[in-house]
């Protein structure tokens, strides 16, 4: 009687701690994907844009350095995640000393953090380089060369990263360590104090990204509004040239895959912006964290599709790479 009640009341145990671990094992296999899916598309990008001598403009360049940034994220930011998930799965501890835990850390947050400002600040350049060739076709060579490109684009990186550092030196407090909820280094408050007024320095991110994200957005509007008038405009030149009346659509292309990025991203960063504002008011949102953190993460891999999908110039230049490629 005792043998059958002990083992009746260990089975429901025994069947949460089966779906809890098989709840993690299916977390991993899911950084595990999102590993090989960023490195795999952020690598095809890289070597379109690099391969093919149609992409070597300003607005390639830039496009460069969003693959960059996303291509950072999947190589050093989610194995690391990966490494002690797999640790804890398998020793059911992450079998790190604190202090290395923190100096990995110290490397790793930062580098998600400033890669995911890049991300959002090369989006902005992008839509601004497209508003400027509509706007100004004629001067758009002047205007956009190569140089200044390159130029802005080390700007955006120098920024992000400083941006990124700024809660780490401007508060001794608030550090980086590995967050067993979201499964990534994240900015950590101490846990036996209330927020205080420092911790006010968080917002800087969420503020940063939203001010971007809204100027891309009133500047594609802009695009898309030049864009119209040049086709109405063209239209009626064709009809009393009796020519073609479509105006060709590498503008409006380049203007559509801008603003699904801008899309993405922002849908992306929301939860992100929501955490962070909770956090600040002194929420713990566990749950949540992982699904807003890795909705993010995830972002890094969809920009490949986003242009396959929608440029027809990327798609070409995949044609173009893989024959290459066939014939050597």
């Amino acid at each position: 009687m005792l043998g059958n009640g002990s083992t009746n009341s260990s089975c429901p145990n025994f069947t949460v701690y089966r779906q809890a671990f098989a709840g993690e094992v299916c977390k991993l296999l899911f950084m595990i994907l999102l590993v090989v899916a960023i490195t795999l598309g952020n690598a095809v990008s890289l070597l379109v844009f690099f391969r093919i001598k149609q992409f070597r403009t300003s607005q390639g360049y830039l496009k460069v350095s969003l693959a960059v940034a996303d291509m950072a994220v999947g190589l050093v930011v989610v194995p690391y995640s990966v490494y002690r998930e797999a640790n804890f799965l398998t020793y059911g501890t992450g079998r790190e000393s604190e202090a290395s835990e923190r100096l990995a850390c110290s490397i790793i947050g930062p580098i998600f953090a400033g890669c995911t400002l890049v991300s959002i600040s090369t989006i902005f350049l992008l839509s601004v380089e497209r508003t400027i060739a509509v706007l100004k076709p004629l001067h758009k060579e002047a205007l956009v060369t190569k140089r200044r490109t390159v130029q802005l684009i080390f700007a955006s990186w120098a920024v992000s990263f400083c941006l990124a550092t700024i809660p780490l030196l401007s508060t001794p407090k608030i550090t980086q360590q590995y967050n067993s909820c979201s499964r990534l280094c994240n900015y950590a408050f101490p846990a036996d104090e209330l927020p205080g007024p420092y911790w006010h320095v968080m917002l800087v991110f969420p503020v940063f990204d939203f001010t971007l994200l809204s100027s891309t957005f009133v500047i594609n509007l802009v695009t898309f509004a030049a864009i119209h008038q040049n086709n109405k405009t063209w239209k009626s030149l064709a009809g009393e040239l009796q020519v073609s009346n479509r105006l060709p659509c590498t503008d409006t292309t380049a203007a559509k895959t801008i603003s699904i990025l801008t899309f993405a991203f922002f849908a992306a960063f929301s939860p992100i912006a929501v955490f962070v504002v909770g956090s600040v008011m002194g929420y713990l949102w566990c749950e949540f964290s992982f699904y807003a953190f890795w909705i993010l993460t995830s972002n890094s891999c969809w920009n490949v599709a986003i242009y396959s999908i929608w440029d027809p110039k990327f798609r070409q230049g995949l044609r173009e790479l893989f024959n290459k490629a066939v014939l050597k």
